[in-house]
């Protein structure tokens, strides 16, 4: 069953109809249980493939009852490492021997996102933060809860629990928002990525036939430039529609972008884009190595620059989970690589300028618009190893030639400076909720008329194309 699309939300619907009925207890969390079991399941074909799933989640509540008892400290390590063989292993990774793979197909959907929460619930119980008695319903229900199982947003067991708990009741304007969101999700997939998708894949077939210097800068331009929106509208589109069906369950899942193009530098980037996973790395990456290195080396004068590897450790780990080539290797260290150079180049400039004069620096309109486009521009640069191969790039450097490929990119950075210039103007003041709640942009009325809009071009796309919904990007990983 794809997220998103109809048969889903219908699936959706009914099970919140049906969840809202029930008294809060035994009977509602037995119902999502369910539901949540009945939506995986369409992943599964014969009981075998669910084999592996099921002992990874089984080892998951062990450990997590294991560590709640008292007991020796070195428990927590050894299950971590166990849970981290046990993902490494399912996934295939290339440095596990080949050897050791099971020699059958298996289920591995939202595994990634499973594996988040499980590591999770490991560390939390045997660190103490989790203090309630986990009991195999509640377990099953956090981790395998349908509406965030495929690509996220990776949720807490903390603010699951507050929620199933005392979840906002769905009233008329809850249903409305969560109507809002799924309709603004789906058109984001099914019409807008997918136009930029094909607009991309054009600039692709177009550049080896392209006969002249500057069609040739064009099309490198527009290659580069194109991905990163259409992996945005994909993938923000799939967190809107999620969110709103998890609403019609009194869950509020967290948000996992806001407004990432209008960042100005690379570590406030990834403080806006797939926000619960850097998240999620910060709190059991980041700040355990930043504060074990301090420790170790307790230096005032190298603190900054244990800063600058904590961050480089935490986003090559971004980038490397994302597949096991060696192009998501190399993706990790450019996404590790661009914020340990941002910090760098911050602690850099406090030295030199002084924090008072990098402020006034970072506060010139001038700099803020250059800053805005470097970041979009170092992030689609960094995604070509991403969606492509080293085979395609260098198939893209023949046709093109590196004067060609290096000036696209310089067009890419000199487009994005007034583009998100003006994305910024206009998203600013709804970011900063200076908005009048009656301006017609954001007033009931017009966003009721909108979704309306939208939801008709939806349907009307669907049935004239009648062609099965597009894929999830992130579905993958």
């Amino acid at each position: 069953m794809n997220v998103p699309s109809f048969p889903f939300l219908g699936f959706a619907i009914v099970g919140a109809i049906l969840y809202n009925i029930l008294p809060a207890g035994i009977l509602r969390r037995g119902l999502l249980l369910l539901i949540n079991l009945i939506f995986l399941s369409t992943f599964v074909h014969g009981w075998q493939q669910a084999l592996p799933y099921a002992g990874f989640l089984l080892t998951g509540f062990l450990g997590t009852r294991l560590l709640m008892a008292q007991g020796p400290r070195w428990r927590l390590p050894v299950l971590i490492a166990v849970i981290l063989f046990a993902f490494f292993w399912l996934k295939r990774y290339t440095f596990i021997p080949a050897a050791i793979n099971l020699p059958f197909l298996y289920t591995t959907v939202g595994l990634s996102y499973v594996f988040f929460r499980v590591l999770h619930l490991i560390i939390d119980s045997g660190q103490g933060q989790i203090k309630e008695r986990i009991s195999p319903l509640d377990y099953l229900n956090y981790t395998l809860n349908f509406t965030a199982l495929v690509s996220g947003p990776i949720q807490f067991y903390q603010d699951y629990r507050e929620q199933e708990r005392n979840g906002e009741k769905v009233d008329l304007f809850a249903a409305g928002w969560a109507a809002e969101r799924i309709i603004v999700g789906m058109f984001k997939v099914a019409i807008v990525s997918t136009l930029l998708m094909q607009g991309q894949k054009a600039a692709i077939a177009d550049l080896s036939l392209a006969s002249t210097f500057p069609m040739r800068v064009l099309y490198c331009a527009l290659i580069g430039a194109i991905y990163p929106l259409f992996l945005y509208a994909n993938f923000s589109g799939y967190t809107d529609f999620v969110i709103g069906c998890a609403r019609l369950f009194r869950i509020r899942l967290p948000e996992n972008f806001h407004h990432p193009f209008i960042a100005e530098n690379f570590i406030a980037f990834w403080s806006r884009w797939h926000i619960t996973l850097s998240n999620w790395l910060k709190v059991y990456v980041y700040t355990p190595f930043l504060m074990t290195a301090m420790r170790r080396i307790p230096s005032p004068a190298i603190e900054p620059y244990l800063a600058v590897a904590a961050y480089f450790v935490t986003f090559f780990l971004v980038g490397a989970w994302h597949g096991q080539t060696s192009m998501f290797l190399f993706f990790g260290v450019l996404q590790g690589g661009g914020v340990a150079m941002n910090k760098l180049y911050q602690v850099a400039m406090v030295k030199r300028l002084s924090r008072k004069g990098y402020k006034k620096l970072s506060a010139e309109p001038w700099y803020r618009v250059f800053c805005r486009a470097l970041t979009f521009t170092w992030f689609a640069f960094t995604l070509l190893w991403f969606w492509s191969t080293w085979g395609q790039l260098d198939q893209f450097i023949q046709q093109a030639g590196w004067p060609a490929v290096a000036c696209g990119w310089a067009l890419v950075l000199l487009v994005a400076m007034p583009t998100l210039s003006l994305l910024r103007a206009v998203q600013g003041p709804i970011e900063a909720r200076k908005v009048d709640p009656e301006a017609v942009p954001a007033s009931r009325y017009w966003r009721t008329a909108l979704s309306t809009a939208l939801l008709i071009i939806l349907v009307a796309t669907t049935v004239l194309l009648n062609g099965p919904a597009p894929d999830v990007v992130y579905k993958t990983f």
